[in-house]
């Protein structure tokens, strides 16, 4: 899968750490019940005590003063009241006297715990007010430098007791507005390494941490992940939860100082923090350079296939011949994996209750990988089609013009269900030099994933395995057909739906078609015995496929001949069910069809009865997809005028419409069937993946307002 979010991060700058701000949040080091929670304010005593050996110089911000003196002065308030006292509505405490009374008892309490690890402490209490003052941060970060350098672990906390701020749990005003704030801010005065904001959950979550469905994100990126987040509550106890933290944390990154949001309750935390541990989630200002977004992910698997082919193309003929040979003896050397890779698929799409159309073109059948490697000898085989020269001209006297065979550049295909066409797709591609993204339908996915590695693998280092990328997820197709300055064309193989949706979406020119609605029709010359082999093989031989009949047509004089029921019989004993247009429909007591233009993909079709081959054709031009349709006739003047007349990109005499393949068309395999009128149209082989490119070769020419110029154009071509 193309890499499509935050993925495992580089956090090597953890090695040259020196100084580190850690914030302890409300939650952290206090119970649920508001208690203070010992073993977590021990466990992170003892952490600091460590990094404090270790010569890390370690400043703290602690939260949780308000939450232990309200719990004390409930405490007192209870012990001084009478029983008649307790009758009455209780007033709520003030929330400055809270903070007085936890101020020192949380401070007290980290002391104890320091002193009986070896460690001093100080207490430092400020105030948003005092940090407008420039003289007063600079005698704080003096202070703080000398504490530490005497390695005393300063302790601050907001003086909530004395705040000056109106509404000091919800005005925003101040420089600070909490100590998740305050925490960032004095990061930034004394030039720390890094911030750890430390809460009751891992990290950051895609949504709330008690969602099953969310997920912990291990490094914020601001465009991918702004907006596309649901917090939970805010914090039980303190000001702002996480929204606060995460606000804090992006402030203090761009900034320049890296912050590490993660738990409190894990008593190892920071140490696996600064080992470099994939603990929490990582702010930091070059995020967006270390993890691949999707849409990054897919420019980089565009950028990487374009190179790879650019060092494809610079091979010789041989070379390239042998990696389809490579490939091809690859295929048959691990036929077996493969073929348990697919039958795994097919299993699934059984169990899953898939149209069994789609199951048969889903299975890899009994010699198919044979049949392939076939191919791709064959292909190996075909002249080299790049570097090709096309046409030589001498323009004037020494100056010879060459138009050249060119690949394309980089192919995006996305199909459906076939296996099989990902190495139709992957040799036409090697041999036309051109790079290759794939994506096929989600059915196929670990026969693709075999087939693919089976491919790759056989291509050489000095050409590079991504050359063939191969795209696993849905999501990422809209990001790579926004990629039109590296992606040179799009080729969708699959329903009506996927090409209308991926022509709609995108500015690279897509090649392809919609529909494979086949025609074939039966005049009133045809020999019978010809016309039912043909229409059995055009509809039963694989009635999956887009090159499958899936409308019959009739001469009326075959209806009082017998030749409509012969025709009729033959397909019904394949097991085809018959729908009928108006007119056969009542003939033949069948129903109708929900339309005219219909592709089955299965062991069913259309039949009508039309006047003569003039109608026939209008009603393949009415109804039909310009793909493949056959005339089947004893008569050359109307079979001539059904091939010049019907606009498909395949038109057939006497001749199952099945054969419109590029194997069978002796292409070698094909990518796909166009129905464009525009560059290629019909099976599209390697000449279809193919531009041009002009070379002039002259002996120091100019064309000075062609004064000095005699044009000759004189064609060397056969010369």
């Amino acid at each position: 899968m193309m890499n499509g979010g935050a993925a495992e991060t580089p956090r090597t700058f953890v090695k040259e750490v020196k100084r580190i701000v850690i914030k302890v949040g409300t939650a952290v080091v206090t119970r649920g019940d508001g208690r203070l929670a010992l073993g977590r304010l021990g466990a992170l005593c003892e952490q600091i005590k460590e990094l404090n050996y270790q010569h890390y110089e370690v400043i703290v911000v602690t939260s949780g003063a308000v939450g232990l003196g309200r719990q004390r002065l409930k405490y007192r308030q209870l012990v001084n009241s009478s029983f008649a006292d307790l009758q009455k509505p209780q007033d709520g405490l003030d929330g400055k006297a809270c903070a007085a009374v936890g101020q020192n008892c949380i401070m007290a309490l980290y002391d104890t715990l320091f002193s009986q690890l070896d460690v001093t402490s100080a207490q430092l209490l400020v105030t948003d007010s005092d940090f407008r003052d420039k003289e007063f941060r600079k005698q704080l970060k003096h202070t703080i430098e000398s504490l530490m350098s005497l390695r005393v672990v300063p302790i601050i906390n907001e003086n909530d007791a004395v705040s000056t701020r109106r509404a000091p749990y919800e005005d925003s005003s101040g420089i600070f507005w909490d100590n998740d704030s305050l925490a960032a801010l004095l990061a930034l005065e004394l030039n720390a390494d890094l911030l750890v904001l430390l809460s009751d959950v891992e990290g950051l979550y895609s949504g709330p941490p008690s969602d099953p469905e969310s997920k912990l994100i291990r490094t914020y990126i601001e465009r991918v992940h702004l907006g596309g987040i649901t917090f939970g509550d805010k914090s039980r106890l303190g000001r702002g939860g996480m929204t606060a933290k995460v606000k804090a944390a992006v402030m203090a990154a761009k900034a320049g100082v890296p912050v590490i949001i993660t738990s409190g309750f894990d008593p190892e935390s920071i140490l696996k923090v600064l080992q470099g541990d994939d603990v929490g989630t990582l702010f930091h200002r070059d995020a967006h350079l270390w993890v691949k977004t999707k849409e990054t992910g897919a420019r980089d698997m565009a950028v990487a296939a374009r190179e790879c082919s650019r060092r494809l193309q610079a091979l010789s003929s041989e070379d390239r011949k042998k990696i389809l040979l490579d490939i091809a003896n690859a295929l048959e050397a691990n036929e077996k994996v493969i073929k348990v890779e697919n039958e795994a698929d097919v299993a699934a799409a059984e169990q899953a209750g898939m149209e069994k159309s789609l199951i048969a073109r889903l299975a890899l059948k009994p010699g198919k990988i044979t049949s392939l490697s076939k191919s791709l000898r064959v292909l190996a085989s075909m002249e080299d089609p790049v570097g090709h020269v096309l046409k030589t001209t001498e323009l004037a006297d020494g100056l010879v013009l060459e138009k050249t065979s060119s690949p394309l550049g980089v192919l995006l295909i996305v199909f459906e269900a076939r296996p099989d066409a990902l190495v139709q797709i992957a040799s036409l591609a090697i041999r036309s030099g051109n790079g290759l993204l794939l994506k096929g339908g989600k059915e196929a996915r670990r026969s693709n994933a075999i087939l693919h590695k089976v491919i790759t693998d056989a291509i050489p280092d000095h050409v590079g395995r991504r050359l063939i990328g191969l795209v696993t997820s849905r999501d990422e197709i809209p990001d790579l057909l926004k990629l039109d300055d590296v992606i040179d064309l799009v080729i969708p193989r699959g329903s009506n739906k996927l090409v209308s949706t991926i022509k709609a979406s995108t500015k690279i020119p897509v090649l392809g078609h919609a529909d494979g609605v086949c025609h074939v029709y039966v005049d009133k010359s045809a020999n019978m015995q010809t016309a039912k082999r043909i229409v059995v093989d055009a509809k039963v031989d694989y009635p999956a496929a887009c090159n499958a009949m899936e409308t019959l047509l009739v001469h009326k004089d075959l209806v009082s001949s017998g030749g409509l029921n012969e025709l009729a019989l033959e397909l019904r004993n394949e097991g085809v069910v018959l729908h009928g247009g108006p007119r056969a429909s009542e003939e033949l007591s069948i129903p109708e069809p929900a339309s005219l233009h219909h592709e089955y993909s299965s062991l069913a079709c259309t039949v009508e009865i039309v006047d003569d081959v003039h109608a026939a054709i209008n009603y393949i031009h009415g109804h039909g997809s310009a793909h493949t349709d056959c005339i089947i006739s004893e008569d050359r003047e109307v079979a001539e005028t059904f091939l010049k007349q019907v606009d498909s990109a395949a038109v057939f005499h006497n001749a199952s419409t099945r054969f419109c393949d590029g194997a069978r068309f002796g292409l070698g395999a094909e990518v796909g069937i166009s129905t464009s009128r525009i560059h290629a149209r019909g099976p599209v082989g390697v000449e279809g993946l193919l531009t041009t490119r002009w070379l002039l070769r002259g002996s120091g020419q100019i064309v000075d307002g062609d004064k000095g110029v005699t044009y000759t154009h004189k064609d060397l071509t056969t010369v």
